[in-house]
């Protein structure tokens, strides 16, 4: 069955489509562990099967031809995504079939704070190859022993007879991947059923997302509908409905569970949320880019430049994760020359229109804020104070912002961190750049800066939207947010080793690109990376990288390496 409307008189659609979710979830708890194995394996298929609609759909959506160069986003943030998801759940579900634990096989370790760090990057000889000096660990909450974390590893997907009831899930409009990849997690982790409501700016996926999906489908545990605000109003007081998952605006998260206005105001000084069930959410926030002052070529500096850019412009600045506020040093003597590279790069990078609906105002609400900001081939660059609008408020457009602290080294860094955790919104995502050496001369104190970074997922010289597309990876904001103050949100998805309360992913990688790394020491042969804005074979890589996905064999990994050294 499918639903799709815009209207309250698709009420009695909605009502059959719960009823027969129900019915499904209750037939998914008996359902043997490895039966619910096979069944991802079928959908790993079915997504392959229609990873090509999928990216041109998704191009559609956001009118972006097939022949720009950046419309290998398409590929990676959407096939490739489920494909690697769908793929990650399979073999946990079969690592416990047969009595093992969904982490054997992964090196535990050790992390600042007595913390256990599961390297979940790379796994493979094949994933050693294509993200070749990238590692990938989640962080334990302190005191968590490796003992505990094999032994509670499998959260749901290894109970059989658990009912977890019907989940809505409120899918959100800028990365095509989300809404499959949330609700497989429910169903593997929570053993519920979801009914997936798509945002309008993906209502023309919602074919492509039932044929991906189409297993899921036809067990009756997944259900995609489309429709207006009202009709999410609808379902999120709906009776049949056990909890809610949202990916989207604190705003929006906050109109669900306690309304707007005075009723809002009423409820809130009562503690009397309107909504009658548990609500999970990923919210964004406002993501910092901490750069570590040190000695650095004229190369490192255009390089290090590209890739910040880059984290403001992927998706043109649609996305929750997106770099917005730079954090130098006051008393760095390169920092001029790197805000001379970084006004380069917004300059050169290729032109892309805003696709979202509301970026207009949101642009003009900063270029208001910020009267003195520079315009840069229809990007704002501005300098900002903490307490500045551009530290609160998440632009979600091309708009980025730096400002600057006092100290060198570890000083520096500690006062970044204290920036970061203060005075920018969120704690989904933080970046931090740093030269090898200068890492090194820091030690152990470098590494205390990073535990103290109150963040989701912290990316060392890599983008945290590199860890969204990683299965093993945790996805979420940082754990203590409340109904009262979301923040970020509540909750993680993704972790397809289905780690208990995981803290945090912490994600590395190099420094300089192949071969300027290989020549200054770093082991890494990691060409420029496929999501940078400037790759020259962004698209070539991204759809090499989804057939490599649905068929991970050495002669499709291959294509990948040859588009990937050609960026």
């Amino acid at each position: 069955m499918s639903v799709t409307g815009t209207q309250a008189t698709l009420r009695p659609e909605l009502d059959r489509a719960v009823g027969e979710l129900k019915v499904g979830a209750e037939r998914w708890a008996r359902t043997p562990v490895a039966e619910r194995a096979a069944l991802f394996r079928r959908v790993h298929a079915s997504v392959a099967a229609v990873a090509d609609e999928w990216a041109a759909a998704a191009l559609r959506a956001k009118r972006v031809a097939p022949t720009a160069p950046y419309a290998g986003e398409e590929w990676m943030t959407g096939p490739y995504g489920a494909l690697e998801g769908a793929a990650a759940y399979a073999r946990s579900y079969e690592a416990l079939a047969a009595g093992r634990s969904p982490v054997d096989g992964l090196r535990l370790g050790a992390a600042p704070g007595n913390r256990v760090a599961v390297q979940v990057l790379p796994r493979t000889l094949q994933e050693r190859l294509l993200f070749h000096g990238f590692r990938a660990e989640v962080w334990m909450p302190p005191g968590v022993t490796a003992q505990q974390v094999r032994h509670d590893a499998g959260l749901g997907a290894g109970a059989v007879g658990e009912y977890g009831g019907v989940g809505l899930v409120l899918g959100a409009g800028n990365i095509s991947s989300i809404a499959p990849l949330d609700a497989f997690y429910e169903l593997v982790a929570h053993n519920r059923a979801s009914l997936v409501k798509l945002n309008p700016t993906f209502a023309g996926l919602a074919d492509v997302y039932r044929a991906a999906l189409a297993p899921l489908v036809e067990a009756d545990v997944v259900r995609i509908v489309t429709g207006d605000a009202e009709a999410g109003a609808y379902l999120t007081g709906h009776r049949g409905i056990d909890t809610v998952h949202i990916t989207g605006a604190a705003a929006t998260h906050d109109a669900i569970v306690w309304g707007t206005g005075e009723e809002a105001a009423r409820r809130r000084a009562a503690n009397n949320p309107r909504l009658a069930v548990p609500i999970t959410s990923e919210l964004g926030g406002v993501a910092p880019m901490i750069v570590v002052p040190g000695r650095w070529s004229a190369a490192d500096l255009r390089y290090q430049a590209e890739h910040l850019v880059s984290m403001r412009l992927h998706n043109s600045g649609h996305n929750c994760v997106a770099g917005q506020v730079i954090v130098l040093s006051a008393d760095w003597a390169q920092k001029d020359d790197f805000l001379a590279e970084l006004r380069a790069a917004l300059a050169r990078m290729p032109a892309r229109d805003p696709w979202y609906p509301g970026t207009d105002r949101k642009v003009a609400r900063a270029r208001d804020a910020h009267p003195r900001a520079e315009h840069l081939a229809g990007r704002l660059l501005t300098r900002v104070e903490p307490g500045d609008p551009a530290c609160t408020d998440e632009y979600f457009a091309p708009v980025l912002a730096w400002t600057e602290l006092p100290g060198h080294g570890a000083e520096f860094l500690r006062g970044a961190v204290r920036f970061a955790n203060d005075s920018l919104a969120g704690t989904l995502g933080a970046n931090l750049v740093v030269r090898p050496q200068d890492r090194a001369a820091m030690g152990p104190a470098f590494d205390g800066a990073v535990a103290d970074l109150r963040y989701g997922t912290v990316a060392i010289n890599a983008w945290t939207g590199v860890a969204f597309l990683l299965p093993g990876a945790t996805w979420g904001a940082y754990p203590g947010h409340t109904l009262a103050d979301v923040g970020s949100g509540i909750g993680v998805v993704h972790n397809g080793h289905l780690l208990s309360r995981p803290e945090r992913t912490v994600l590395t990688g190099p420094f300089r690109p192949f071969p300027r790394s290989v020549l200054h020491g770093e082991l890494s042969a990691f060409p420029k990376p496929p999501w940078f804005s400037g790759s020259r074979s962004a698209t070539a890589t991204g759809e090499a990288l989804t057939r490599y996905a649905a068929e991970p064999t050495w002669r499709r990994l291959l294509p990948v390496l040859l588009a990937a050294f050609r960026a």
